[in-house]
């Protein structure tokens, strides 16, 4: 199981970055984990989106499922998708259509963003939408998911990724405020993708996202193989916070960047 990742910025972009979007790939799968502003693009430097197998989505923030936008628009208008020959495209009876996995009230919710300014059902229509329950534990190929209720500003999920042929396991943490529930579900993982997104703890207000150190702290009391931090902006000092991370978790740490390649 490979993960590239193709967008690791908070929900702001780094200069030239993209928010929240993983590659998955195993054999000849390939599942985008998180869609977030400016992944599309990005996407299309690793992968041909019409051989893009599903869609998984962790929780239904902007910047975790914007650019399931221009992503639809592709599957919707592309010369390649259409039933008649385009330029040097010969058309297609079977245009792809891959699976959207995504949390309960995702169809109402894209509905109501696509619909301010278009026809509201263009996300739906150019994916096989498939909204998910706690407990279901859903598969694309080889690739089995799994999901874990973590604490934030709205209905969230840790996943967990596992190669069917029980080679490896993936866990990522999504967005999360301090938890044991991500210490539990991670646990003895081969590899924790957890967000550092604040140099401190929210001062005032519910919180909603980890410090490095508290992302060390979660991946050590896991007892995580391998720890990369992600949702991390390019304003923050990547030495100060891979410092942090490393100095609770015990072991090394890893920041996440974009175009790197983690083998699970």
């Amino acid at each position: 199981m490979r993960l590239t990742v193709l967008g690791k910025s908070p929900s702001w972009q780094d200069a030239g970055g993209a928010c929240s979007g993983y590659l998955i790939e195993e054999g000849d799968t390939c599942v985008l984990l998180d869609c977030g502003n400016g992944v599309f693009s990005k996407l299309r430097r690793f992968r041909d989106y019409t051989r893009v197998h599903g869609v998984v989505i962790s929780h239904l923030h902007a910047d975790h499922f914007l650019d399931l936008v221009p992503f639809s628009y592709a599957l919707t208008y592309a010369p390649r998708q259409q039933p008649v020959p385009v330029d040097r495209w010969p058309g297609t009876d079977d245009p792809c259509r891959p699976e959207l996995i995504a949390p309960r009230g995702a169809r109402e919710t894209f509905r109501r963003v696509v619909g301010a300014w278009g026809n509201d059902d263009l996300i739906e229509n150019a994916f096989e939408l498939c909204e998910y329950e706690p407990s279901d534990c859903p598969q694309v190929g080889p690739l089995r998911f799994s999901f874990q209720t973590v604490p934030h500003f709205t209905e969230t999920f840790a996943i967990a990724i596992e190669s069917a042929n029980g080679d490896g396991r993936l866990v990522f943490g999504a967005d999360s405020r301090p938890t044991d529930e991500l210490v539990q579900f991670a646990q003895g993982c081969d590899l924790l993708l957890v967000e550092a997104t604040l140099p401190r703890p929210e001062r005032s207000g519910e919180r909603g996202h980890l410090t490095p150190r508290e992302a060390g702290e979660h991946a050590r009391a896991a007892g995580a193989k391998r720890v990369v931090l992600t949702h991390i902006s390019d304003e923050l000092d990547t030495l100060w916070a891979r410092d942090e991370a490393r100095d609770a978790f015990g072991g090394p740490v890893e920041i996440a960047r974009e175009g790197e390649v983690y083998s699970v």
